[in-house]
């Protein structure tokens, strides 16, 4: 079977012919973020919408700002907002009344500060946090000296690493990545080279599958860390902890379950896990499949999967 796929925001619709439980012919949008698992998430949503005879659109947005269109209900699901890096901006959409949580998506993130095995013969002290500071010089550069480098994500993910770094006084500078796939291409160039690189790794993934390296070890993460500055270390500052782990959700408009429930009963029916996605995004990133030819094969795989979402 082959599914049309679509990858920016011309919001082509998908021309599947519509069945009878369609409840408006008018076109669900979905949004784009910039890395590859949300893109292949979205696009395999988007390929079981269809095969439900929906009419669908992808929107390219930014990972933070898209709730300003879900609010207004001119954008309506996000397939994935990450426990780690998105809560708080979900937490605060839905508390609007306009965006509801469609329930976890099956994966469970994990992002955080991530170096290659070789590194801790260089900085033993690592994998503890507090090693950073001896170790500084190890991850400098010329851009960056005196200060080590931290490789962030592109700036739309957030995660606070500027707020953390100034907290836990740590001697590194934040330099973000351009694109998901610059940083990877950039750790795939250190590491064969055997080169020192501290930068933001974040599960489901294939890097933490293909190259051997631990996550820094930060104090565990609690709510307050976040909000209450007499909380952990540093009594004059917030952040200074781990990023939280936990689910990766789904989030709509609220008129959304009213004006196409059987599409937002497979919305939420919807779930996949970390190791299945993980190999998707594998095949995109490392085999250079493209996302189409991922998701036809994971559609064809799987039809009794995806029959039972849209069966809801």
């Amino acid at each position: 079977m082959k599914h049309l796929f679509l990858t920016t925001a011309l919001a082509l619709a998908l021309a599947a012919p519509a069945l009878a439980q369609v409840e408006s012919d008018d076109p669900i949008k979905l949004t784009l973020h910039d890395w590859t698992g949300q893109l292949i998430t979205t696009n395999l949503m988007a390929a079981v919408l269809e095969e439900a005879g929906y009419n669908v659109e992808l929107v390219q947005a930014d990972y933070l700002a898209q709730f300003a269109g879900l609010e207004t209900g001119d954008l309506h699901v996000a397939m994935e907002m990450w426990e780690t890096t998105g809560r708080d901006a979900m937490d605060a959409s839905i508390a609007t009344g306009n965006v509801v949580n469609l329930g976890e998506t099956g994966m469970k993130a994990i992002e955080e500060w991530w170096y290659p095995s070789y590194m801790k013969e260089k900085c033993p002290g690592l994998p503890d946090w507090t090693a950073l500071n001896d170790c500084a010089e190890l991850f400098a550069t010329a851009e960056t000296a005196p200060k080590g480098r931290y490789l962030g994500g592109p700036v739309t993910w957030g995660g606070f690493d500027e707020e953390r770094i100034a907290a836990l006084d740590l001697n590194y500078e934040v330099i973000h990545a351009g694109t998901d796939a610059a940083m990877f291409a950039e750790l795939e160039a250190a590491y064969q080279r055997q080169d020192p690189i501290l930068l933001w790794i974040y599960a489901p993934h294939w890097a933490p599958q293909k190259f051997q390296g631990e996550w820094v070890a930060f104090p565990p993460y609690e709510p307050a860390c976040y909000t209450d500055p007499a909380w952990g270390s540093n009594p004059d500052a917030t952040h200074d902890c781990g990023k939280p782990t936990g689910p990766i959700w789904k989030v709509a408009w609220k008129g959304f379950g009213e004006k196409w429930p059987g599409a937002a009963a497979a919305v939420t029916a919807f779930t996949i896990d970390n190791d299945t996605m993980g190999a998707m995004i594998a095949k995109v990133d490392l085999d250079g499949e493209s996302i189409e030819d991922v998701v036809d094969e994971w559609m064809d795989a799987n039809e009794a999967t995806w029959s039972a979402w849209i069966a809801q």
